[in-house]
Formats: C-alpha cells, sequence, structure tokens
C-alpha cells in the first residue's frame, strides 16, 4: 500500500504480483488487465507506459465502479489490448496510478517452434503406432524368415523323421492328419512325418516301440481332438499321460480343433494353459486351410528348420555322417555303427538275414550276372529317404 496525496491508501488489486511475465504469440491479441481500489475523492486515471514510454499509441479503456461496501472508495481498472502485428509490438508494459504500479512483460515465442515440436511428436507416435501394426502383422514372417537364415537345422542328430504325429482313427482326425497336415508339411515343405494312430500311452510306461519311434522324431505334435480324449487312456487319467508325455518331447506340439475346443473337459484346458511356457498349442480355424494363414506358420516355427539340398544330393544327415545306407549294403554287419539299436539293447529280429551268394551261371553271348537275393526287399524302409537309389544296374536289365 502506498499513501497518496488523497490521504487515502490505494491498493492493487490486480495484477497478483508487481511483475507479470507473458509469452503471447505472433499475430494474436492480448489485453493487460490494472485494477486498483481508490479513494472516492481521487480522480487520478490509470496510465500506461511501453519501455518507460507513454503507450498513446495503444488502445486503452478505463472503468470506474463504486465499491458496494463502503461509499468513499471506488475501484478502478485500466486495460490495455496490444495487438502483437510486429516484433515490435513486444516489452514491457507498466500501468500508473499515482505511485503504485505493476509491470507485463511480453516475450515473443516461435510459433513455428511450437507447430515443429507438435509435428514432430505426432511423426513419433504415427511412427510407433505403424511399427507395432507391422510387428503384430508381420511378426510371423520376420521370425521365420530369421529363423530360416540363422537358426539351427538340427541335422547330424541320427533323427529320421522331423515329427511324431499322434492322432485318434476318428474319421475327423484322420481326414485332417492324412489329407492336411502331412500333404501341407511333406510336399510343401519337405518335412518327414511319423504318423501313429495307435493309443500313444495305453498303459502306466510308455512302450519300447513308442520310446524307439519319438525318438527317432524331432518333435511331437498330438492331435488333441474330442475322440482323443475319448480314448480309454484319456478318460482314465489324462493328467498323467499328459505329464508323460512332456517327458518325451521338450516342447511338443498340440492341435486343438476350434469347433470343439468349447466342449473340452474344463480340467483339460485348465491343464494346457498351465504348461504353455513347455508346450505348444495351435488352434485349427475355419480360416486355416490356406497356406498363409498363421496356424501354419506358428507350426513350422515350432518344427525344425529345413535347408534346401543342391539338385542330386540324398539327406544331410547321411552325407554329414558318411552313412552307406545299411539296408543296401551287402554286409550290414561291418557297417552298423550302432549294432545295439536305438534303445541300446539287441535284438535278433530286428536285424535281416545274410544275403545269399548265388553262384554264377554262364548265359550264351552274354556276360556272366549275379543272381540278386531279393528276398529281403519288402522289410527295407525306403520312405526314410529323400534320395533315389540304383538297385539294379543297366546291363541287368
Amino acid at each position: 500500500m502506498t499513501v497518496t496525496e488523497c490521504g487515502f491508501p490505494i491498493t492493487l488489486l490486480s495484477p497478483a504480483e508487481v511483475e507479470q511475465e507473458l509469452w503471447p504469440l505472433l499475430g494474436t491479441m492480448v489485453s493487460l488487465n490494472c485494477t486498483m481500489q481508490v479513494p472516492g475523492s481521487c480522480n487520478d486515471s490509470i496510465t500506461w507506459q511501453k519501455d518507460e514510454k507513454a503507450a498513446l499509441h495503444l488502445y486503452t479503456g478505463q472503468s470506474i465502479a463504486w465499491n458496494g461496501l463502503n461509499s468513499s472508495v471506488k475501484i478502478l481498472t485500466g486495460v490495455l489490448d496490444i495487438n502483437l502485428t510486429t516484433e515490435d509490438d513486444y516489452g514491457r508494459f507498466t500501468c500508473h496510478l499515482q505511485n503504485v504500479s505493476a509491470a507485463f512483460t511480453l516475450h515473443k515465442t516461435d510459433k513455428a517452434g511450437h507447430i515443429a515440436a507438435v509435428a514432430f511428436a505426432l511423426c513419433v507416435f504415427a511412427l510407433l503406432v505403424i511399427g507395432i501394426i507391422l510387428y503384430l502383422k508381420c511378426r510371423l514372417n520376420m521370425n521365420l524368415w530369421y529363423r530360416d537364415k540363422y537358426g539351427d537345422p538340427e541335422i547330424n542328430d541320427g533323427r529320421l523323421f522331423d515329427a511324431y504325429v499322434s492322432f485318434c482313427p476318428s474319421n475327423i482326425d484322420t481326414k485332417f492328419t492324412n489329407f492336411i497336415l502331412k500333404p501341407h508339411l511333406e510336399n510343401r515343405y519337405g518335412y518327414k512325418l511319423h504318423l501313429d494312430e495307435q493309443s500313444l500311452l495305453p498303459s502306466t510306461e510308455p512302450s519300447a516301440e513308442l520310446l524307439m519311434n519319438v525318438s527317432r522324431s524331432r518333435r511331437l505334435i498330438v492331435v488333441l481332438s474330442a475322440a482323443y480324449l475319448g480314448q480309454e487312456w484319456c478318460q482314465n487319467n489324462f493328467r498323467d499321460g499328459f505329464f508323460r508325455l512332456l517327458e518325451l518331447s521338450q516342447t511338443p506340439i498340440f492341435i486343438l480343433f476350434e469347433n470343439q475346443y468349447k466342449d473340452l473337459p474344463a480340467e483339460v484346458i485348465q491343464l494346457l494353459n498351465s504348461q504353455k511356457g513347455t508346450l505348444k498349442i495351435l488352434m485349427w480355424k475355419s480360416d486355416s486351410v490356406s497356406p498363409a494363414s498363421e496356424f501354419w506358420k506358428e507350426l513350422r516355427l515350432a518344427l525344425p528348420r529345413k535347408i534346401s539340398l543342391s539338385e542330386g544330393k540324398g539327406d544331410p544327415q547321411i552325407q554329414c555322417q558318411d552313412d552307406k545306407d545299411p539296408m543296401l549294403t551287402v554286409n550290414s554287419e561291418a557297417t552298423d555303427l550302432d549294432p545295439d539299436g536305438d534303445l541300446g539293447v539287441r535284438r535278433s529280429f530286428y536285424k535281416s538275414p545274410p544275403p545269399r551268394i548265388a553262384p554264377v551261371t554262364r548265359v550264351p553271348d552274354r556276360e556272366p550276372i549275379e543272381d540278386v537275393d531279393i528276398s529281403d526287399l519288402g522289410s527295407r524302409n525306403y520312405s526314410a529317404r529323400s534320395d533315389y537309389y540304383c538297385l539294379v544296374t543297366e546291363p541287368e536289365i
């Protein structure tokens, strides 16, 4: 407060601070309000200055209102409207009444800088959204590309099949496995599947045949349908059988049908969800038939990486191990690298009888030909090889 010549104090009501700083944009209008409480007998008015000079060229307005509580006091308001058209309109503006004053300092704000900052923020946000959408749409393709380029091909591991497929011999499951799953993986991507429609765990312990077949496969695929769960061993104790399956394969693949999912027992769904970190669950949907669907991409990611072979070359596993294929050699006993078999138990019925060497017969006007024993050709398994073998030579034809 300051005592004037009128003998009554003057009170500054607005602005709240004696010094005010503002950052208005160029091209806008700013109204500076200076309000004081003065004696009713004082007839002075509020004056404005810009940079300590009289602001006569700027528009000013005065208003007077009497204080309702005290008729001897009035409220004096001075408003200065500033149209910021040029940079010269910025500066320090001061309102005065007697020896009471208040100052407003107008600083120039770069409008373009704000626009650039907002535009940059919007661009970053847009790029983030586009990146998230592209990742959700193309993540499987990117993962497949990276796996096919840098992933482990899992060759030279002694396995004959890429996946062991267990399914129930029902109408739907058989059609799906034999006419959709197997042709697509084998013909399109070159995988080798071993199909087994027998009960996977019919007893308390897995059989030796099951262990041998699973050990020959790099992955375990279970077509977990309603018919599969209807088998006797699943109905009796699915939980124990499920954990035995996890012991047979590190990351088994379970294929479920979307139209049957809601009818599956709640115990089965809860058990599958509790082990999501140790298994792969794939849902066969109505749109999964397309080769570009997410089902086939996720299934390929769960299967081993396949490498392309040069023309004329066979199974890379054979090439790496220099396997002479004991099924087609004359002396199979000498070339068998693992005579005890996959299970470490020697069983004579796994070996074919030694071939008989027939005496050489003479045919007039022809070169001598050895009789070839073909008694064991029916027991040989040629489906496990991707290359071709010539069983007879050209002169013998």
